[in-house]
């Protein structure tokens, strides 16, 4: 959703005075780049992806009963981990983040609510309750 300029105008401000009290800070903000924090860690879930793989691999190899459980598991934590991590970066990259998830930035299109949230309607039936008593 965009801004409206009221807060267009609010967030300039809050800019230049930024910029105005620390123009160090204010430099280094601009030239950073979120995508890239998270394609550094995208390749750092591949990485580790990769690595879980290792692990099983030589658990498998290795054959002791006791050791290869234990390097299949870990090696398999490690690759769900990694995978699960990667897809929240990637999805993030992308912007379908929805804004009802946490964490989430607003990016997504929050869906109309048909009903009321469930406190405000037990507060609402709370409310009734007392007001139809004589």
């Amino acid at each position: 959703m965009p801004l409206s300029e009221n807060e267009q105008r609010l967030l300039e401000q809050i800019e230049r005075a930024l910029v105005e009290d620390d123009p160090k800070f204010a430099s280094a903000v601009r030239s950073t780049d979120p995508r890239t924090y998270l394609l550094r860690r995208v390749r750092r879930s591949a990485v580790v992806f990769l690595l879980g793989l290792a692990v099983l691999v030589v658990g498998v190899v290795l054959n002791r009963v006791p050791l290869t459980v234990i390097l299949g598991i870990l090696g398999f934590l490690m690759m769900l981990f990694a995978a699960l991590r990667g897809a929240a970066d990637l999805r993030r990259i992308s912007g379908r983040e929805t804004a009802g998830r946490p964490g989430g930035r607003g990016r997504g299109r929050a869906r109309p609510r048909t009903k009321a949230p469930f406190m405000e309607r037990v507060e609402e039936r709370w409310r009734r309750r007392w007001e139809d008593r004589p």
